[in-house]
């Protein structure tokens, strides 16, 4: 697998925006001091997370199921469909969560697809302001059609 191929992100992303409940006052707050950029992209969200910010922001957001109940799965199928270009999750890495392998899965997939994640406060800042936000990008993901060609076990 040493060949990739590009995938071309538009000038308006599609982001994600995730939050674990110890990180969803984090995640409003972050959102409303970043709104202006955010409007420039389309914004889907899980569940509570996407119903807080939509209140927030005042603005209509894709909401998906609520994590533990598939909300992580359908970001995770819509990474492998190509319709995600960034994921902002603030997760709470000291709080056990019951949906815990499918946040796992999702950031999985992320790598996968070569999906920037912004895990924090601190990464989401740096993603969101970064000029690769700002005009059309190409995303070098390794082709994987020498795995999908492969013999059934």
């Amino acid at each position: 697998m040493g060949e990739y191929q590009k995938i071309e992100m538009k000038k308006k992303k599609n982001i994600v925006l995730i939050a674990h409940d110890n990180k969803k006052h984090d995640l409003l707050e972050w959102a409303k001091f970043n709104k202006e950029l955010l409007l420039e992209h389309t914004l889907s969200a899980t569940g509570t997370t996407g119903q807080l910010l939509e209140g927030a922001l005042g603005i209509k957001i894709a909401r998906l199921k609520s994590g533990p109940l598939g909300g992580d799965l359908q970001i995770g199928a819509r990474i492998a469909e190509g319709l995600v270009d960034c994921v902002i999750f603030f997760w709470d890495p000291l709080e056990p969560q019951p949906h815990d392998p499918d946040v796992k899965a999702l950031l999985r997939i992320a790598v996968v697809w070569n999906i920037p994640v912004a895990c924090n406060r601190s990464s989401a800042d740096f993603m969101i302001s970064s000029s690769l936000m700002n005009g059309a990008y190409e995303r070098l993901v390794p082709d994987y059609s020498s795995y999908l060609q492969r013999p059934a076990p």
